[in-house]
C-alpha cells in the first residue's frame, strides 16, 4: 500500500495509475478525507450488475485534461491575486 497526497496524485496521476495496478494507493486530501486508488478488475457483464456511479467514470486522458485545466484555473487566480 501506498500512502500520498492529493497533491502527489495531481502531479504524477500517470505514475500512480500504474502503481494501483498491483497494489492500492491511498490519497489524503486535507486532513480529514481519505480515498482508495485500486483498479477495477472484472466489470460485470451486463448494465444492471454495474454500480451505480459507474456512468461517472472517465478514461485516464480525460482525467488529465480536467486535471491540467483545474491547475490552470488555480494558477491564474493566484496570478491575478498577486498582480494586485
Amino acid at each position: 500500500m501506498t500512502v500520498i497526497s492529493s497533491a502527489e496524485l495531481r502531479n504524477n496521476i500517470k505514475k500512480y495509475l500504474d502503481t494501483a495496478k498491483t497494489e492500492t494507493v491511498i490519497i489524503q486530501r486535507g486532513k480529514t478525507e481519505t480515498f482508495v486508488l485500486k483498479i477495477q478488475e472484472n466489470l460485470p457483464e451486463t448494465s444492471s450488475e454495474l454500480p451505480e456511479d459507474i456512468h461517472r467514470a472517465i478514461s485516464m486522458e480525460e482525467a488529465i485534461i480536467q486535471i491540467e485545466a483545474g491547475m490552470r484555473k488555480i494558477i491564474n487566480k493566484h496570478k491575478q491575486i498577486h498582480a494586485l
